[in-house]
């Protein structure tokens, strides 16, 4: 059963919505950015958050800071990233014990500066990394990275490039590029859904 929840982060409420499956793993999902329009009900995310859960996971969402109900003001990507690492350890402290970080665009890109922070991430997944629009030169090798899906058509993540920097972060993580979708996956959902549904 889906609740609404609240995660401290630095001394702001966060909301988010968690839905209890399991008691031993569970995922966070973070969401695009929130300048342009980005939050946790996201249909991206909201198909991440649905295959997770078809897969037996307590599932986290949440707004970051300055989004929605939840408290502050935009992190410059900073911040956020305190937002990941407290809902991680809400996570944890509910007693889970193997974390899944699931991001799409910009919270792909949060997700990936989080890990480097020691986060006690099991696996880590990416949906469109927005690599032709943010800098993603400061992240080096990210062990727990294992998948990574964008489209053909995608601009903000186009795949030779997330092709090229996977080799970086972890080549041995498989990646998949839906042909035809672009950015915002509009008509491609289901094939984003499967792609993810193989690689849970």
């Amino acid at each position: 059963m889906v609740k609404r929840v609240t995660i401290m982060s630095e001394g702001f409420e966060l909301e988010g919505l968690y839905n209890f499956k399991d008691e031993k793993k569970g995922v966070v999902v973070t969401h695009p950015h929130p300048l342009y329009g980005g939050d946790m009900y996201n249909l991206v995310v909201e198909s991440m958050v649905h295959i997770y859960d078809m897969k037996g996971y307590s599932t986290l969402k949440f707004n970051f800071r300055g989004v929605g109900g939840s408290q502050g003001t935009y992190g410059n990507g900073v911040g956020e990233q305190e937002d990941v690492l407290s809902a991680i350890s809400f996570l944890a402290d509910m007693g889970i014990v193997w974390i899944d970080l699931a991001g799409y665009s910009f919270g792909a890109w949060v997700n990936a500066h989080a890990l480097r922070k020691d986060s006690p991430v099991n696996r880590m997944i990416m949906v469109s990394p927005p690599v032709g629009s943010m800098d993603f030169a400061s992240v080096s090798a990210m062990n727990s990275l294992k998948y990574v899906v964008t489209g053909n058509r995608d601009d903000i993540a186009p795949a030779d490039a997330v092709k090229k920097l996977i080799t970086s972060w972890n080549p041995d993580a498989r990646l998949d590029i839906i042909d035809g979708a672009d950015h915002f996956y509009g008509g491609y959902l289901d094939q984003l859904e499967d792609c993810l549904s193989s690689n849970i």
